[in-house]
């Protein structure tokens, strides 16, 4: 399996959060913590932000088909 690893700006991009709220939501448990990729430098592996966002489509989702 290949992994892709995203940067915390890559990241930003793709959920549409910026930096403080990602890391509020780390601490909080409600969103995958980085991977060390380097002494100063972390990454998220991609796959694992697409499950995030895919969860929060079907809660959603879950919440819409919940109110009819």
């Amino acid at each position: 399996m290949d992994f892709l690893l995203l940067r915390i700006a890559q990241v930003e991009h793709r959920i549409g959060l910026r930096k403080s709220a990602v890391y509020a939501l780390i601490k909080s448990g409600l969103f995958p913590p980085p991977v060390q990729i380097g002494k100063r430098s972390v990454a998220w592996p991609q796959h694992q932000i697409d499950e995030w966002i895919q969860a929060r489509i079907a809660e959603r989702d879950k919440k819409i088909s919940g109110q009819r």
